[in-house]
């Protein structure tokens, strides 16, 4: 397995934990944005282990405020910094140069090793962002889930007869480091927990059994699905 990051520590931290359990994995610094360097990064993977079996195109950055400051279940004003006429094209184009224009070379690089192969497992991160708008996370940010969730779909139809699966894991809110780090407060974890059917926030381990799922045999007649994991917030507030 390798993993491909632009934070080296991230790197070693998480090849150092896996390594710790028995797993196989090597990693490397690559920018998603650079799509020379993410292409030779990917066949330098295949070089090493011989094949690609699954891609998990999972690499994303914040988009900053929206024109709501808050989440759901707290006060929300105005916020003039992520209204549309204070949105600058390098704010707009940094989202979307690594949110879906990083996907697609990801994507694009995992078809050219499967199809002499016939076979693989494509899995990309969209968000619940991509099927409703909230408000409190720039716009660019649904932009780019929405069009890579499209594009799942598009490159599901295309690989299908190759025996290659393509399906995306839509999170809702989950307790990560992004944007700062706010979900990792407390307060914000239980405002937002109100509003979600089951009671509470979610965290990567919530999306371990679904991209297992995926990546295995298990899921050999599944492509071109966007599967949501967000506890049914998407369904709304019910007590």
């Amino acid at each position: 397995m390798t993993i491909l990051d632009v934070h080296a520590q991230r790197i070693a931290n998480e090849t150092k934990r896996l390594h710790g359990a028995g797993l196989d994995v090597r990693g490397q610094i690559v920018d998603v944005t650079d799509h020379k360097a993410l292409d030779a990064a990917i066949d330098k993977a295949v070089g090493t282990y011989g094949r690609l079996d699954v891609m998990f195109a999972n690499a994303g950055i914040d988009p900053g405020v929206g024109f709501i400051g808050g989440w759901p279940g707290m006060e929300r004003p105005r916020v003039l910094e992520g209204a549309l006429e204070s949105y600058t094209d390098e704010r707009w184009n940094a989202v979307i140069e690594t949110n879906m224009n990083g996907v697609f070379a990801t994507v694009r690089a995992a078809a050219r090793h499967m199809k002499p192969r016939k076979s693989g497992r494509i899995i990309i991160t969209t968000s619940l962002a991509a099927t409703r708008v909230e408000p409190a996370i720039g716009a660019a940010y649904m932009a780019a889930k929405a069009g890579i969730a499209n594009l799942m779909r598009c490159v599901a139809l295309e690989l299908a007869a190759y025996n290659i699966a393509v399906n995306a894991i839509a999170p809702g809110y989950i307790v990560t480091n992004i944007g700062g780090g706010h979900a990792l407060n407390p307060v914000e974890q239980k405002a937002v927990a109100k509003t979600i059917p089951m009671h509470r926030v979610g965290f990567p381990e919530d999306m371990y059994g679904l991209a297992l799922f995926l990546a295995s045999p298990a899921s050999a007649y599944v492509t071109g699905q966007e599967i949501i994991v967000d506890g049914g917030q998407a369904l709304g507030i019910v007590d």
